[in-house]
């Protein structure tokens, strides 16, 4: 089916020129003479997109908007209008419109805009869809990913979870380790037992070992009664070993001997109890440094080692930026009760080109805040900290942020689901077209454009 767009304008020939030019452009078109008639064409019809004057009679465009968002949830709506002035257009962004037309305008303006708002509906479609495809694996906490380096890693996590062999993740502190263990666990035959997470670097050290493999009664001030460990509340399930590079060394050989004869001692106990827990741990160290200097023991980095899944920074995956973007966007939307749905492209860009040393943790973070921040539907550039409005954007290469791209972020979204799409349906391009949720015609014209061999 082809994109249909829907015009609502109470000027006779202006709404009858539009359809024209958009039906000879391959456009399905929906018209409607004003927000009342409107209101009933989308009860009876699916819309993708809306140009909307602002100033009709009854309901004009502004309070049109709404109720629009409501029936029609994502669909860019785009006014026009004959009394264009600088504020209009951005109190209509304010409002969530996605764009401002000023009558009068030429035929290729409006196909522009069109041709924007589907590379933006685009995206977003594709981030629906890898969600989809991962939210099996981690319940409603969904892995964000359309970089080459992320699905890599995606598919080498699926491969791990099957077995129980010990898995450990490295990377930088915010990219999202903990989210991937749970995921291998979610994937995992030990899906519906116990996932146990515990920060090595958390817990005071006097306190570790007892609250890694438990303590009999009495076993030191303080222990009124005997208690399991976390060892034993994730039996038959995984426990998840966040910072293991923090253990202190007198336990990495005890956590060694647990991994190798499958058992634990309590503090104060002289037999050992069985456990069956696959083990994922994680570090920001460099673990393999760490043996050098003589602060981890070699065999049990050798022991946690077995497969090792290198996750990499914010910075290495900056396709990865608008769609994680989005998906905060929604998130805090209905977490805050905040009306924000879209990003200004100058913020998008400005957030695509930092350097981001807290990585996914502090995207998130700084979304929150300018949600917090925002007035209206638009998140814009004036919302983000200063340090990142202020601070020179740099690429990964350390290059100028102008190399910068999002349209080629846009792009790699959009052919990395393509892709997935076409292998999921073994390559049925009819199929693929229906999972991407966009026409059979428009898939061929992006397998084309994209160069893309399925």
């Amino acid at each position: 089916m082809n994109e249909r767009i829907l015009i609502v304008d109470d000027d006779d020939a202006l709404r009858e020129s539009l359809e024209l030019v958009l039906a000879s452009e391959g456009y399905d078109v929906v018209t409607a003479r004003s927000g009342e008639d409107a209101l009933e064409r989308i009860e009876a019809t699916t819309v993708d997109v809306v140009l909307c004057d602002l100033r009709m009679p009854g309901l004009d465009g502004f309070e049109l908007m709404p109720q629009l968002a409501r029936a029609l949830p994502g669909a860019p709506v785009i006014l026009m209008s004959a009394y264009g002035t600088a504020d209009l257009a951005i109190e209509a962004m304010k409002r969530g419109a996605y764009d401002y037309l000023a009558k009068p305008f030429q035929p290729s303006e409006v196909l522009l805009t069109l041709r924007k708002a589907r590379e933006r509906e685009g995206l977003r479609r594709a981030n629906q869809i890898l969600q989809r495809d991962v939210q099996r694996a981690v319940g409603d906490r969904p892995i964000v990913a359309a970089s080459k380096p992320m699905i890599e890693l995606l598919e080498m996590l699926e491969r791990t979870a099957a077995f129980k062999t010990t898995a450990l993740l490295t990377g930088e502190s915010g990219t999202g380790k903990e989210v991937l263990a749970r995921a291998i666990h979610a994937q995992s035959p030990r899906r519906s037992e116990a996932f146990v997470a515990v920060n090595c670097g958390a817990i005071p050290e006097a306190l570790l070992e007892s609250e890694l493999f438990g303590h009999a009664k009495g076993a030191f001030s303080g222990a009124h009664r005997a208690r399991r460990g976390l060892f034993s509340e994730a039996n038959m399930g995984s426990i998840f070993l966040d910072e293991i590079g923090e253990l202190p060394t007198s336990l990495q050989v005890k956590l060694l001997r647990v991994i190798q004869e499958e058992e634990v001692r309590p503090v104060g106990e002289s037999k050992c109890m069985q456990v069956d827990v696959r083990v994922i741990a994680a570090t920001s160290r460099k673990l393999e440094e760490e043996v050098a200097a003589g602060r981890f023991r070699e065999d049990l980095f050798y022991r946690l080692n077995v497969m090792r899944l290198d996750v990499p920074p914010l910075r290495e995956r900056r396709e990865d930026i608008p769609l994680l973007v989005d998906h905060f966007l929604s998130r805090f939307r209905a977490a805050l009760g905040k009306p924000v749905r879209t990003i200004a492209d100058d913020a998008l860009e400005r957030l695509s080109g930092h350097d981001w040393p807290g990585n996914v943790r502090e995207l998130e973070n700084v979304i929150e805040r300018a949600i917090i921040l925002a007035d209206g539907e638009r998140l814009s550039l004036a919302d983000l900290p200063p340090n990142i409005i202020e601070a020179p954007a740099t690429a990964a290469d350390g290059s100028p942020a102008q190399d910068l791209s999002l349209r080629r972020a846009r792009r790699a979204a959009e052919i990395s689901a393509i892709g997935r799409a076409l292998r999921a349906t073994g390559g049925n391009r009819t199929h693929a077209a229906r999972l991407l949720e966009i026409s059979h015609r428009a898939l061929l014209y992006k397998i084309k454009d994209f160069a893309i061999r399925d």
